[in-house]
């Protein structure tokens, strides 16, 4: 049925527990994993650029190394159940986008993620970015909470 699933993951315990779900359902088709983290760069603050930029370098080698680190788990965990996994860690500032751009890239027919069901104002403020790729996704995404 699925034959390449992608996993995005952020390192949150819902996001965890819906790599989980997908590396069960991936073992159970005999389909193979892709583990995705996206880094969003810092804002740009045109006053503060120079302290930002400064900051930035820290940032991103921080959270490179954060995101390899919680992709290198999944896939262990995946391959510990017989998956084969793959990974990247991507760089854009609008996750979904990039969620959705490597999901086709890789051919994953499949999207598991994680939702962390943000309710009433923090839903209109904050958004969701489980719910954007389920709006720009061109495969089925399958939510975990």
């Amino acid at each position: 049925m699925y034959e390449h699933i992608l996993l995005p993951v952020d390192g949150s315990d819902v996001s965890l527990r819906a790599a989980d779900g997908g590396i069960a359902l991936a073992a159970r088709l005999g389909s193979r994993v892709h583990v995705l983290h996206v880094v969003v760069p810092l804002p740009s603050v045109p006053f503060l650029d120079e302290i930002i930029a400064a900051s930035n370098i820290q940032y991103v080698d921080g959270a490179q190394a954060a995101g390899e680190r919680t992709v290198a788990d999944v896939c262990e965990r995946a391959r510990a159940h017989g998956v084969s996994a793959a990974s990247s860690v991507e760089f854009d500032a609008k996750p979904h986008r990039a969620i959705v751009a490597v999901a086709q890239r890789e051919g994953c027919d499949l999207i598991v993620m994680g939702c962390n069901g943000w309710q009433g104002l923090d839903r209109l403020v904050l958004g969701s970015q489980t719910q954007r790729v389920i709006l720009e996704s061109h495969v089925p995404v399958l939510i975990q909470r």
